[in-house]
C-alpha cells in the first residue's frame, strides 16, 4: 500500500529530517522526488514503541486492510461469524478512493441505486441527492454505513500497513503506527485504483509551484482565482477537473496525450418521493445485478447490428445517448464488442453527435478526432456533463502531447519539445494509478516461504479465481486482480467475493480445516484462461490500465477476468464443493 496524501505534494525535501513533523509525516517515496503526506494526528507514530523496545500486538481472527467498499463489507459479514475482526485503514475516514479523491468535480460513474450495497438496512432510510453522486455524497454514504453496521468500533484509522508475512500458522502485519496485528486470516481490501502513478519528468524537483496528484488534492480545497493551472491527463479525473475548473476565474491548460471517448452523464436529482415509490423494486434490482455480465441490470439491443436498418440504429443510438451513463456501450448491439468494423461505426456515430459541441476547430480535432483513437470499450469511458462546451471557453488551452510532448519542468512551469514554456501556479497530475495490482504490491506481502508478492508475480499474476494466491494460506483478496473488478459494477462484485470468503471460512471451521490457499496448477489454468479470453477481444489493440500498459516497465497482461460477473459467481460457488482450485490442510 502506498503512502497517502491529504494535502499538497511537496517537491523540495530529500529526507524525513528536512520536514517538520507537525501533525503530518511527509515521506519521499517516488523516484521523481514527489512526496505524499500521511495524517498522524500530531504524533510521529513510526517511532512509537513500548518501553521494552517492542510494539504492542493485537491478536485477531481476521485483519482487513482498507476501509472502502470491500473492507466495510468484509468487516460487517465476518463479524456475523463470531470472529474478532479489525479494519486497518491509512486514511482518517471510510471510503477508500472516495476518501482520498477530493479534486474538483469528482463523481461516481455508476448510477444510483446500483452503486450501493444490497442489504435492506443500508438503504431503507437512505436517499440519494444525485443520479451520479459526487465524492462528498459518497463519503456521506460511507458514514451512513458506519452507523448502520456499527463499523467504527472495529476500525483503526490513520494506520498504514507496511509489511505482511506468514509464519507459525499466522499472519503478522506491521504498521507505521504503534501497533502490530497478528491474525489467522488476512483480507486485502486495499483497492484497485489506489497506488498513484507519477511520471518522472526531467526537472520536476525544481518546480517551485504547487503540484498535486488528483488523489492528493487538498481536502480543504484550493483557491484557483487568477491562477494559471495545468492539468496533465485525460482520464476520469482529468475530465472532471477540467469541466469544473473551466468555469472558475483561472487560466486552464490541459495536456492531452490521447483523447478520451467521453459519454454524456445525464445527471439528474431524483426526488425523495420517487425513491420511496421505487423502494419495492430496489432489492430485486440489486439481486439481479449479480446475475448479469457487467453487474448492471442493462440488456443489449435486441437483434443484430447487421439486421437493423440505418434508421433503426440511429433511433436506438440516440435513445441510448439520451439515457446517459454507460448505456450507449452496455446496451448497444452485441457486435460492437468484438467486431472492429461495427466498433468503428459506433465510434463514428458518437463523434458526429459530439463534435458539434466544440466550435473551436483546432480543439475539436484533438478531442473528437476523425481517426478513431482506440477501440471503444478497451479503455474505460468517462462520463461528462459539459466537458466539450468547457473546452471551448477562452480560458482553456489544449496541448496535444502526441505532437508536442513535455520536455521538462522549469522552476516556474512546463516546457514542451517545441521550445514553448508555459508558467503555472498549480500543476494537477491526473495521471492515474498503477491499477489492479499496485496497491497489493505496496503492502509488502511475503508468502509462507518468505517470497514477496512482487517477486511471485514478476512474470505475471497467478491467483486461484482472483481471490487466493498459492503459498499464501488464509489470505484473501477483494475487488482483485483476475476477478471482474474494474470491468464490473463494484458493489455486486464485492458482495459476491465477500460472501464467498465468509462461506469458505465457515466451511473450514465446520470441516476442521486449518488453512486454505490457491493451488499452483489451478492458478496457472486460471491465468491461461484469462489471457486466452483476452486474445479473442479487442483489448490487445489498446494500451490501457486494464493490462498494465499505462505503467512503464510493468508486464503487459490482462489483469481482469473477462467472463462476466454472473459466470464468475458460478465458478466461485462451484469451487466450494470439494475446494476446487485450492489446497487445504487439516487442523
Amino acid at each position: 500500500m502506498s503512502i497517502h496524501s491529504t494535502s499538497e505534494v511537496v517537491a523540495n525535501a530529500d529526507t524525513l529530517e528536512d520536514i517538520e513533523l507537525s501533525g503530518r509525516i511527509t515521506v519521499p517515496t517516488e523516484p521523481n522526488n514527489v512526496q505524499h503526506e500521511v495524517k498522524t494526528n500530531g504524533t510521529a507514530h513510526v517511532n512509537d514503541i513500548d518501553s521494552n523496545g517492542s510494539r504492542p500486538r493485537e491478536e485477531l481472527d481476521v485483519l482487513v486492510i482498507g476501509a472502502g467498499f470491500s473492507g466495510c463489507y468484509a468487516l460487517h459479514k465476518l463479524r456475523k461469524l463470531g470472529l474478532k475482526v479489525k479494519i486497518c485503514e491509512a486514511g482518517s475516514g471510510y471510503g477508500g478512493c472516495w476518501y482520498w479523491n477530493r479534486y474538483p468535480g469528482v463523481a461516481v460513474d455508476s448510477e444510483i441505486p446500483l452503486y450501493q450495497f444490497s442489504q435492506y438496512e443500508t438503504y431503507q432510510d437512505w436517499y440519494w441527492k444525485e443520479r451520479f453522486p459526487g465524492g462528498a455524497e459518497i463519503r456521506d454514504y460511507f458514514n451512513h454505513l458506519a452507523d448502520v453496521w456499527d463499523l467504527r468500533k472495529d476500525t483503526v484509522f490513520d494506520t498504514l500497513v507496511t509489511k505482511v508475512w506468514h509464519e507459525g500458522g499466522r499472519w503478522t502485519s506491521t504498521t507505521n503506527s504503534n501497533i502490530t496485528f497478528t491474525s489467522k486470516f488476512v483480507v486485502a481490501a486495499s483497492g484497485s485504483s489506489h497506488k498513484r502513478y507519477l511520471p518522472s519528468w526531467p526537472g520536476i524537483q525544481q518546480y517551485g509551484g504547487k503540484i498535486y496528484h488528483s488523489a492528493s488534492y487538498p481536502h480543504e480545497g484550493l483557491d484557483v482565482t487568477n491562477k494559471a493551472i495545468a492539468v496533465i491527463g485525460n482520464g476520469a479525473s482529468g475530465v472532471q477537473i477540467l469541466q469544473t475548473l473551466a468555469k472558475e476565474d483561472c487560466q486552464l491548460t490541459a495536456f492531452i496525450r490521447q483523447p478520451a471517448i467521453n459519454l454524456p452523464m445525464g445527471q439528474s436529482r431524483p426526488s425523495v418521493a420517487d425513491q420511496k415509490a421505487g423502494r419495492g423494486f430496489v432489492q430485486a434490482l440489486l439481486d439481479h445485478c449479480k446475475l448479469t455480465g457487467t453487474g448492471f441490470p442493462y440488456a443489449s439491443l435486441p437483434g443484430s447490428y447487421h439486421d437493423a436498418t440505418e434508421q433503426e440504429r440511429t433511433k436506438a443510438w440516440d435513445e441510448l445517448l439520451d439515457r446517459g451513463g454507460f448505456q450507449y456501450l452496455m446496451c448497444n448491439y452485441r457486435e460492437w464488442v468484438l467486431d472492429t468494423k461495427v466498433n468503428k461505426v459506433v465510434y463514428d456515430y458518437w463523434r458526429r453527435k459530439t463534435e458539434g459541441r466544440v466550435k473551436d476547430v483546432a480543439k475539436r480535432n484533438i478531442v473528437c478526432p476523425v481517426v478513431q483513437p482506440y477501440y471503444m470499450g478497451t479503455k474505460r469511458s468517462n462520463l461528462e456533463r459539459d466537458y466539450y462546451e468547457s473546452i471551448d471557453r477562452p480560458n482553456v488551452e489544449l496541448v496535444n502531447l502526441k505532437e508536442t510532448p513535455i520536455k521538462e519542468f522549469t522552476t516556474t512551469g512546463i516546457t514542451t519539445v517545441d521550445g514553448k514554456t508555459r508558467h503555472f501556479d498549480v500543476v494537477l497530475l491526473a495521471t492515474g494509478y498503477d491499477n489492479v495490482t499496485g496497491s497489493l504490491m505496496d503492502l509488502n506481502i511475503s508468502d509462507k516461504h518468505g517470497v514477496t508478492l512482487k517477486e511471485k508475480w514478476k512474470d505475471g499474476v497467478y491467483t486461484s479465481l482472483g481471490i487466493c494466491v498459492p503459498d499464501m494460506p488464509n489470505f484473501f483478496m477483494m475487488y482483485s486482480p483476475q476477478s471482474p473488478s474494474q470491468l464490473s459494477n463494484g458493489p455486486p462484485c464485492i458482495e459476491i467475493q465477500g460472501d464467498w470468503i465468509c462461506e469458505a471460512i465457515k466451511k473450514m471451521n465446520d470441516q476442521g480445516i486449518a488453512t486454505m490457499e490457491g493451488n499452483a496448477e489451478a492458478a496457472r489454468t486460471w491465468r491461461e484462461g484469462i489471457q486466452e479470453m483476452h486474445k479473442q477481444t479487442l483489448f490487445p489493440f489498446t494500451e490501457s490500465w486494464y493490462t498494465g500498459a499505462n505503467i512503464p516497465g510493468k508486464l503487459v497482461e490482462q489483469l481482469v477476468y473477462l467472463g462476466g460477473v454472473n459466470k464468475y459467481k458460478e465458478i466461485l460457488d462451484d469451487a466450494l464443493d470439494g475446494w476446487k482450485g485450492f489446497d487445504t490442510s487439516q487442523v
